[in-house]
């Protein structure tokens, strides 16, 4: 029984998730709270950078399931439900207020059985149908989330910039949403080419290069290949998922679609923002993991919550054009295709 690559590296991709998961419950989290409620100074802006670090590898391990399940549309349901109940566990986790490294193990061993379980309960069965086109483009969406998470993962703040867990951190989940970006992208391509692998290898590289610049420049100079990376990847991923009829991109599809994204994107993200500014979303998450309200002269804003959805409005928007041309892009498709026939899939 042949199993497709994207099953191995979906759940290997899950697994880190988790495990980085731990590390910002245990290890990151603690660094951004406050001594105590008897604290004089309320926490400002980006003060619990930590939890958008952690819920980001939240998404991831949702991300990695999809990925894994090929894309398939009941899969992509229990794993965002999965996503919604491990939300709900993280706020009871960060209200015991769990601290040091010795709590990182447990918490993963804990994390990768409940991934093990998913993993059995999405697990293929004989005989089912599979809808190839929508799968792609679930997976197109999923690529897409995690491209703008990659950027606000590398781009994290805080209060005073000067955490030396700052950079480590912040690049590590850029760097693991990069990954995410590419695989999900490669599997949702009609075909895995040659011409397709050495563009994923380039797209890594200078997402890696974006990631990094991003990370190690201050604050404000930090926006611009904030930007410039996430449109360089959101438009690789078209070069990678959307069909190629034949044989060769419609660069001047591309070439629109980059454009959009990079007019559309910064317009998107302010009105994300200041939506999450009249909704409390923050501060009510704030509020039931127990933690000190952020200041009123300032916000508590989910800047995770804000990629999220923001990647998937312009997911949905790309996604629209998988499918023109499918049948003739997949005439020769090779084994690292999206979506196998039944049994050659594990899950």
């Amino acid at each position: 029984m042949r199993v497709n690559p994207r099953y191995g590296v979906g759940l290997l991709l899950a697994a880190a998730s988790v495990l980085w998961w731990a590390v910002g419950m245990a290890v990151l989290q603690p660094l951004t709270e406050p001594a105590g409620p008897w604290s004089e100074v309320l926490p400002g802006n980006n003060t619990y950078w930590a939890r958008d670090l952690r819920f980001t590898a939240l998404i991831a391990i949702v991300l990695g399931l999809v990925l894994a399940a090929g894309g398939r549309r009941v899969p992509t349901r229990i794993a965002a439900l999965l996503g919604v109940g491990w939300l709900l566990a993280d706020v009871a986790v960060d209200r015991s207020d769990l601290e040091g490294w010795a709590y990182v193990a447990p918490l993963a061993i804990a994390g990768c059985a409940v991934l093990a379980g998913a993993v059995l309960l999405l697990r293929r069965r004989p005989g089912d149908d599979v809808d190839e086109v929508a799968a792609r483009r679930t997976l197109l969406v999923c690529a897409c989330v995690a491209a703008v998470l990659a950027v606000f993962g590398a781009g994290v703040e805080s209060p005073t910039d000067r955490e030396p867990q700052l950079t480590w951190a912040g690049l590590t989940t850029g760097v693991l949403m990069l990954a995410l970006t590419l695989s999900c992208a490669l599997a949702a391509a009609g075909s895995v080419t040659g011409a397709r692998r050495w563009l994923t290898a380039g797209l890594a590289m200078a997402g890696l290069a974006g990631l990094t610049a991003t990370r190690l420049l201050p604050p404000d100079p930090r926006v611009l290949p904030m930007w410039a990376t996430a449109v360089l990847l959101l438009t690789g991923i078209t070069l990678l998922a959307w069909d190629h009829p034949d044989g060769r991109p419609h660069w001047g599809r591309h070439v629109l679609a980059g454009v959009s994204i990079a007019v559309g994107l910064p317009v998107l993200v302010i009105i994300l923002v200041t939506v999450t500014n009249l909704v409390p979303i923050g501060p009510v998450m704030t509020a039931l993991s127990g933690n000190i309200s952020i200041s009123d002269a300032d916000s508590d804003v989910l800047v995770s919550m804000v990629g999220l959805v923001a990647g998937l409005v312009i997911g949905v928007f790309l996604a629209r054009q998988i499918g023109l041309g499918y049948s003739a892009d997949c005439r020769h498709s090779e084994p690292g295709q999206p979506v196998g026939k039944a049994g050659q899939d594990s899950l």
